[in-house]
């Protein structure tokens, strides 16, 4: 059959260049991959959408690539982690085929994701951090999040990168839905799939101590281990450290 599809699900305000590195890498060892870009992601008229419209849009594209037969990795970054989880419902390669169809989801892939317990959204992993220790948002008039002190978000989120380069990532974060994080998880996708998760030590947005906590939630919840690669990185592994990235989704790939 070949390798699986990937699909990239993006942290809070990142555009899919974020992780063009990684996606034009991958894409030269055959294997299909892409970057999503989410409804929550970026300012636009209208009611800012729920961590819920971010899973129906995911649902949708892993729906187009089992259609076509083929099996599916979901590669989760930071909040993607939430809705990444929550649009497995449904279409896990095995549930599938009990209704006599090909291809669906195999693995999610966690990478330094929010993972919420069911019934719990997104805001809640971090609920334990001090003020100091989060990046620093706001919330505009519309109900979207901006970040009003990009040094302070670059220390925090592109910790790895020179100060001045860090500062150039973070003014590339759009503006996000504040209702994506307060959208409470409805489904553990995770118990439906292989799983695996990229811990990254230094980050500073979701401490390696909350990936471990979230890790050790799932094994509890599945009755079987996750597959843990630890790297010395920071939030944002596909810019600072893209060969760890790419080396850890071919490594995925032919696993699956």
């Amino acid at each position: 059959m070949g390798p699986p599809s990937m699909l990239i699900i993006p942290g809070a305000s990142a555009l899919p260049e974020l992780y063009q590195p990684v996606v034009d890498a991958v894409t030269k060892q055959g294997i299909h991959i892409q970057a999503l870009h989410l409804p929550s992601i970026g300012a636009k008229p209208g009611t800012p959408p729920t961590m819920s419209d971010d899973a129906a849009c995911i649902t949708q594209h892993i729906a187009r690539l089992a259609d076509a037969g083929r099996d599916v990795v979901l590669v989760t970054h930071s909040y993607g982690g939430a809705p990444g989880t929550q649009s497995v419902q449904g279409l896990s390669k095995a549930n599938r085929q009990k209704q006599g169809l090909e291809g669906g989801v195999v693995r999610i892939a966690y990478m330094a994701s929010l993972v919420p317990e069911l019934g719990q959204p997104a805001a809640s992993v971090q609920a334990s951090l001090p003020v100091e220790s989060l990046v620093p948002t706001a919330v505009d008039e519309n109900g979207w999040i901006y970040y009003p002190n990009l040094t302070r978000s670059a220390e925090l989120s592109f910790t790895d990168f020179p100060p001045e380069e860090g500062i150039f990532w973070a003014k590339k974060l759009v503006k996000h839905s504040a209702a994506s994080f307060a959208t409470p998880l409805t489904y553990s996708g995770y118990k439906d799939v292989l799983v695996s998760y990229l811990l990254c030590t230094g980050d500073l947005t979701i401490p390696a101590w909350i990936q471990q906590k979230e890790i050790d939630m799932m094994e509890q919840e599945m009755g079987r281990s996750v597959d843990v690669t630890r790297i010395d990185s920071d939030h944002v592994a596909p810019l600072s450290h893209p060969e760890a990235v790419i080396d850890w989704m071919l490594k995925l790939a032919k696993a699956d």
